[in-house]
């Protein structure tokens, strides 16, 4: 199937359903400017004095909380990134009524800030801070004039609400994103490899019509796929015609 092909498959599917779900990753926002953690260019492949996965450990962040901060700071608060043409037609599409949900694995907040109001985020968000020892609310931006440790003004250290490594998933956000995705008609996947489990896992709930993987590599569910488009998210949903 030709690339145009492709497209007018996926105008076809979208135009002809009013219960679509969208489970994305990273690729979604790597096109506004946020990196991947596990692309050729992404945080895993840079060097640090520890792996990014060892530093975003539940362990790391009790044991080094200075080192964990200095990373946290410097690479996941992107609060200058702006929806791309994926957020914003996800957004549009929830609107006219065709999108029930967006199930994320970003921590980036890029989904509500394009409209969507229906987001499930999997791995928290950046945008949700608690101190530890009174569980007072902190915004992002607190978190980025912070220097050294972020600490509330009652002494406790303030966390991000952010699953680290080591960290359980939030039952309630599984059970609604399980609920989503069994329901659904169309299962649109996009900007995700399907490599970080359990989030990937909840593929296996669909029983849906229609199966669409958008990502610019391949996935396991590939050749699960009743349609495969290999490109730019934010290019091929930015073209759908609602």
């Amino acid at each position: 199937m030709s690339v145009e092909e492709s497209r007018e498959k996926l105008q076809e599917i979208i135009s002809e359903s009013s219960n679509i779900v969208f489970f994305g990753g990273a690729g979604v926002s790597t096109e506004s400017g946020i990196p991947d953690f596990r692309s050729v260019d992404g945080l895993y492949n840079q060097k640090y004095d520890y792996p990014p996965e060892t530093i975003l450990s539940h362990t790391f962040f009790v044991r080094y909380p200075e080192e964990f901060f200095r990373f946290y700071h410097d690479k996941m608060l992107c609060l200058d990134a702006k929806p791309n043409a994926a957020h914003e037609k996800l957004a549009e599409l929830e609107e006219k009524g065709k999108l029930k949900a967006v199930i994320t694995q970003n921590i980036d907040g890029l989904h509500q800030m394009a409209g969507s109001r229906r987001v499930l985020e999997l791995h928290g968000s950046v945008h949700r801070n608690y101190c530890q020892k009174c569980g007072a609310f902190y915004d992002a931006q607190h978190m980025k004039e912070a220097e050294g440790v972020p600490r509330c003004s009652c002494g406790g250290i303030i966390k991000p609400d952010v699953v680290l490594y080591e960290e359980s998933l939030d039952q309630k956000t599984m059970r609604d994103s399980v609920d989503c995705i069994s329901k659904a008609e169309v299962l649109i996947i996009g900007g995700t490899s399907l490599a970080v489990y359990p989030a990937a896992g909840l593929i296996d709930y669909f029983n849906g019509k229609h199966l669409v993987v958008i990502n610019k590599s391949s996935t396991p569910r590939d050749r699960f796929a009743d349609l495969l488009i290999q490109g730019s998210i934010g290019e091929v949903l930015g073209a759908v015609q609602i």
